[in-house]
């Protein structure tokens, strides 16, 4: 694994804001982080043939939306590995001056089929009603995700507690704003590998994962992530596509996050808060102390 990278979003608005404090109230400037659409477009089909149309659109702090593209086709099963994509640009021909920088074209290899049908009632489904069920969990067991591995990694127990102030630390825009999420790659002796922030969880953890495409470092079966906020079925599901061994989060764990990390052989820990957490999956790669 190459260098760590260290490259926190800076994307951020200013709002007019009352403090207020007892009865003093004052008026002043502060910082908000910016929330923007990205419209993620796809281009695929073999030469001569190209196709191009809209797949997504999500709402995220502007920064590394090469990467949030690229994770995000990864972790939706889109594309399997960095070689199945050709680029990520900015679409130059876009209609409104607000458009600019808030629309992404991800090209896809001519080898790639598509089904845009098949592809409209996924994020039809995802978006409207969510997922549920054992079913969701043997559907995401079948699209190949990355088989975790069974020796290790191994991590000392006392390490966790320190992971949450490793990650506030390099949170910039968040002791700006007060206002991101944050998904952080660790190395099993708790060094900092990889940081990313956004509005949404999803997206944070989406862009770590497009980061780690893009610099070829998958499968991560020798990383920790942490998530800030709580656990939901989605973010193992993606982790599990990269092959993230250990996932800890800040939060609590959904019923459905536990029972799909079970299935992975995943280690899930949660409230990982204030010298405390818990484990809800895969003990064994956490090493106590005698």
């Amino acid at each position: 694994m190459a260098s760590p990278v260290f490259l926190p979003a800076t994307s951020y608005d200013y709002a007019t804001v009352q403090r207020v404090t007892g009865e003093k109230v004052v008026t002043e400037s502060d910082l908000v982080a910016a929330e923007e659409p990205l419209e993620i477009r796809l281009g695929f089909g073999p030469a001569g043939q190209r196709e191009h149309r809209t797949l997504s659109v999500t709402m995220r702090t502007p920064g590394h939306d090469f990467e949030l593209a690229a994770g995000f086709l990864l972790t939706e099963g889109i594309i399997q590995s960095r070689q199945e994509l050709t680029g990520v640009i900015y679409c130059p021909d876009v209609e409104k001056p607000e458009e600019r920088e808030n629309v992404v074209r991800a090209e896809l290899a001519s080898s790639v089929e598509v089904s845009m049908p098949r592809l409209e009632r996924h994020f039809y489904t995802s978006s409207s009603c969510g997922v549920c069920g054992k079913t969701s969990i043997d559907a995401v067991q079948a699209a190949s995700c990355p088989v975790l591995p069974t020796d290790g990694p191994f991590v000392a127990a006392e390490l966790i507690h320190e992971l949450p102030a490793r990650q506030r630390a390099a949170q910039e825009l968040f002791e700006q704003t007060g206002g991101l999420h944050a998904a952080a790659l660790f190395s099993p002796t708790g060094e900092l590998l990889l940081l990313r922030e956004d509005v949404g969880r999803h997206n944070a953890l989406d862009k770590v994962i497009g980061a780690a495409l893009l610099q070829e470092w998958l499968p991560l079966h020798n990383c920790i992530l942490l998530v800030s906020g709580r656990a939901s079925f989605e973010l193992v599901q993606k982790a599990a596509v990269a092959g993230i061994p250990v996932l800890a989060a800040v939060g609590a764990p959904s019923s459905l996050a536990v029972q799909a990390a079970t299935g992975f052989g995943m280690t899930l820990l949660g409230f990982v808060r204030q010298q405390r957490y818990n484990i809800y999956s895969g003990s064994w790669r956490i090493q106590m102390t005698a």
